[in-house]
């Protein structure tokens, strides 16, 4: 099955130039982009947090080790999809690893049906994150066209309270609150108040 698509980068992270070569053959045979590193501090030295892609990487390596650069993706807040690789790896520190986020722990040698399964798992986290990353941009934009009124209004709404209600705490009349209503949703983009509140899900209205 090849990737579904172009832009999407298989970094591998091995100090085994052989391993490196064998991985790197196989996954552009399964129609995926690879860049390779001999050590995780290569990698993070020219990492870009904004290119698609997931990490595949040595749980055992001279200098960081796959859980140190796991750790510090996390403290960058670079949610970079990872699966790790061990030859020698124990149950807690494959448990820590996958408490963390990551996509799979993977046996060496490794099954190359189970390793382009993670990947394509992978592949698929890294999209649906990427996409919910750009809808919220879009709705955060819409929130800074709003006025204070406004955004008090969407609050109030998205929390299901009624304009009766809502002009009772905002100490204005039903009729504005009617007015506010509108252009919060004509500038949200919105067509009801189910759509607000999916849209803001997760996103801060104070």
């Amino acid at each position: 099955m090849l990737s579904t698509t172009t832009e999407f980068i298989v970094f591998l992270i091995d100090d085994d130039p052989a391993i490196l070569k064998a991985l790197g053959r196989l996954l552009r045979a399964a129609g995926y982009q690879t860049k390779a590193y001999q050590s995780a501090d290569a990698f993070l030295k020219e990492h870009d947090a904004s290119i698609p892609g997931c990490a595949v990487l040595d749980h055992a390596m001279p200098g960081l080790s796959g859980l140190d650069l796991q750790e510090a993706l996390a403290r960058q807040g670079i949610h970079r999809p990872i699966i790790f690789l061990t030859g020698q790896g124990t149950i807690p520190e494959s448990v820590k690893a996958m408490r963390a986020g990551a996509v799979n722990y993977l046996t060496k040698p490794v099954d190359n049906v189970e390793l382009l399964s993670a990947i394509r798992l992978a592949e698929e986290r890294d999209k649906t994150r990427r996409d919910a990353e750009a809808r919220n941009a879009i709705v955060r934009q819409r929130l800074a066209k709003l006025t204070r009124r406004e955004r008090e209004t969407l609050k109030l709404v998205t929390e299901g309270f009624l304009n009766k209600q809502i002009a009772g705490v905002m100490g204005v009349t039903e009729k504005t609150i009617k007015v506010h209503r509108m252009r919060v949703f004509k500038k949200m983009g919105a067509r009801n108040v189910v759509e607000l509140v999916r849209m803001t899900a997760g996103i801060s209205l104070e």
